[in-house]
Formats: C-alpha cells, structure tokens, sequence
C-alpha cells in the first residue's frame, strides 16, 4: 500500500501553517512533509506531530529570500556563509523533529556567474551539507525544477542532478524525483524511476498541466503508482501539488487512482 504524504507548503493553505498537521491527520495522512518549517518554533511543530499522529518525513534547507523570489542559493558563490547557517538550522529542527530526510534547493543561477563557478560553489556546498547530515543519520536530496516555471533553475533535470551527485560522491546524496517537473522537462517518468530507482530517495507529485492533484492532468498516475510498486519503491510519496477546487474536495484521487 503506498504511503502518501501531505505537503503542508501545498495543501490546507488556506490555514495558518502550524494548523494544517490537524487537518492532514483527519484528512487520513500519517506523514506530512512541507518546504520551510522555520516560521514555527521545532518545539511547537514537535506538539502538533505528537497530538496528531503524525511523521514529519522532509522538508528542505533554508532558501534565501523566498518572497523576494529567490528559490534556494546552493549555487550562488557569494551566499556560502549564509548556505552553512541554513544547514546548521536545518539538523536543529530535523534532530528535534525526526527528520531523516533534507532537501537542498540549488538556486537560480545568479547574473555574471559561470556555469562553471556555479557548479563547483554547489558541489562543494552539497559535500558540506552531506557530510553534516550524515553525522546526524539524515539524507541530503537534491531536487531538478523544471525551467518553464522556474527560468535559470540550475538543476533541471534527471541527469544533470545525477552528474552533480557523482561529483559530490556522498553515500547519503540522492535525487529528490518530483513527477510533475520531470514531466514537463524530459517525459519517460517510468523508465526514468526504474533505470534511478536506487538513487531516488523521495518521490512527489502533481499532475501536468497545472500542478493540481493526480487525475486532473496528462499524467497516468493509476499506471504509475502500480509501476512503483512493480519496481520496488519502499519510500513514501509526498503530495506536492495545488489543489484545484480546495485540499480535502480534491482527496477522492487517493482511492480511484492508488489501488
């Protein structure tokens, strides 16, 4: 039986975030994962797990100015001071939480950078951020975006994320595989997740086009979930879509799709 996660960054957001665990348990989800649990204390957070029920399974390192429009800064030369605060408060809330998995947003390639220095600032950041979370048992990921919705990503796609991991050489570096971006970068999710399977270390989804939940859009997922299965996929599977007409309206894909 597949195990779902809800993204608290996505879903319920039309609570206050430190409300939305409630509402993932009693919409029947035992795991939660979410971008940036750092407007609340890991105290605070710690609570809502343990009155619900629930595992914290994910969430990512600290990304920059998110409201300003920066979406992570692993490879911006002139952030790498800034970079290692992020990992030390990332392990803080992860080691409260239980958090075995953290997941590193490379950025956007700043203007006047190579793609050589940005390459070389974001393997070394990752081996740094790898070795730290190693220490504490926990996984780094690193995940491809796609670039139609978010131009100069620098990592986007299967491959290139691949190549980067090789270079950094950590045995706790892994793919964090989100469907909906590598649908709408390179297609062949299902070849993709059996030829990967052993360097993907979390799974999201969202359908395309839209990124609203499964069923909505061109990807089969009822295909899909059968062929993790078919595969081997141990993992959970974080939903980290929009929901289109509200969170728990749009549930029914849960039971029609993953049998």
């Amino acid at each position: 039986m597949t195990t779902f996660a809800a993204n608290l960054s996505m879903l319920f957001t039309e609570a206050p975030f430190i409300e939305r665990f409630g509402r993932a348990a009693r919409a029947g989800f035992a795991q939660v994962e979410c971008q940036f649990p750092y407007e609340a204390t890991p105290e605070a957070i710690q609570a809502e797990l343990q009155a619900h029920g629930l595992s914290l399974i994910l969430h990512n390192l600290p990304a920059g100015n998110w409201a300003g429009g920066e979406r992570g800064i692993a490879c911006h030369p002139d952030r790498v001071e800034e970079f290692n605060r992020g990992v030390d408060q990332a392990i803080a809330y992860a080691t409260v939480l239980g958090v075995k998995k953290i997941n590193c947003l490379a950025g956007i390639k700043p203007a006047g950078v190579s793609d050589e220095h940005a390459r070389s600032t974001l393997v070394a950041n990752l081996r740094l951020a790898a070795r730290r979370l190693a220490e504490h048992g926990i996984d780094l990921l690193i995940e491809p975006i796609n670039t139609f919705d978010i131009p100069g990503f620098f990592v986007s796609t299967t491959a290139q994320g691949l190549s980067i991991l090789d270079e950094v050489g950590a045995a706790n570096a892994f793919i964090q595989y989100d469907a909906y971006h590598m649908q709408r970068m390179e297609g062949e999710l299902a070849a993709t997740l059996s030829k990967h399977l052993a360097r993907i270390g979390h799974i999201q989804i969202a359908d395309n086009p839209g990124r609203n939940e499964p069923g909505t859009g061109e990807i089969n997922y009822s295909f899909l979930f059968a062929h993790l299965q078919r595969i081997g996929w141990n993992g959970s599977i974080g939903c980290e879509y929009k929901p289109a007409a509200g969170t728990e309206a749009g549930l029914g894909w849960r039971q029609q799709l993953a049998q």
